[in-house]
């Protein structure tokens, strides 16, 4: 069974803006050195999100903790196909994967 997905995003022929939530703590130094620093880890699982919108409302409108700050962060469209490739669904449809693992 084939269904086809879509992702709405800006973008042009090389990036695309996707939009996370964050502490003022990783925010702040983001936005003033356009770059993330400590306590930002990239080894920690993130949910990017191509729609501002469906960020703001997953935030409650960026009142919940640790989501005061909704960046928007313009990645290469390689590195938005890399995370495409290595993603995992945290909620697999079960009509088209068996299991977790699959």
């Amino acid at each position: 069974m084939a269904t086809d997905y879509e992702v709405r995003a800006a973008y042009d022929a090389t990036s695309l803006i996707v939009y996370q939530a964050y502490s003022k703590q990783i925010a702040l130094p983001a936005i003033n050195n356009q770059t993330f620093e400590t306590p930002f880890s990239f080894n920690r699982m993130t949910w990017i999100k191509p729609s501002f919108l469906w960020l703001m409302e997953r935030s409650n409108w960026a009142q919940k903790s640790v989501q005061e700050y909704i960046l928007g962060l313009r990645i290469t469209r390689s590195g938005w196909e890399k995370a495409l490739r290595e993603g995992v669904l945290t909620s697999p449809e079960k009509r088209v994967y068996p299991d977790g693992q699959a």
